[in-house]
């Protein structure tokens, strides 16, 4: 059996589904798919078709490459609206990338991320994975 690179933490949540957080996928200008991030709690991106929710099939990508997670964390109003707080206050879901130790990096807004630490992904950020040329571009549209 082969062993899962990722396994979700104890404050994963599923977001709100007044959260709708979306992850388009781009070659050049053409929107090749749209997940529904907020589905689920965590979501699992590489080349191993048989284990991982999210296919990214460029050669340079690992097996399992990285994995968006979303976490419980303290609110940071700066980057977050209030309308999307949370009622306990302080508390929010937030969306997190998380590079599996990959042969070719994780790259959020053009910059390497370090492996196997959580990295908070924000509205309209770019996400790309070895030497891939898809733009795997999170939304969170304003619903309020």
């Amino acid at each position: 059996s082969t062993n899962l690179k990722h396994s979700e933490p104890a404050e994963a949540r599923k977001p709100p589904s007044t959260h709708p957080w979306r992850l388009y996928v781009f070659k050049e200008d053409n929107i090749l798919e749209v997940i529904h991030l907020w589905e689920r709690s965590v979501w699992l991106l590489g080349r191993d078709q048989n284990l991982v929710d999210i296919i990214t099939p460029h050669p340079s990508c690992s097996g399992q490459h990285a994995a968006l997670q979303f976490r419980n964390t303290l609110w940071d109003h700066d980057e977050t609206p209030r309308a999307m707080m949370e009622h306990s206050g302080t508390m929010c879901v937030g969306l997190f990338l998380v590079d599996l130790d990959s042969t070719h990096h994780t790259s959020l807004n053009g910059t390497h991320i370090e492996s196997n630490r959580y990295v908070k992904v924000k509205n309209k950020d770019v996400i790309r994975f070895g030497g891939s040329k898809r733009d795997y571009v999170v939304l969170l549209p304003d619903i309020s």
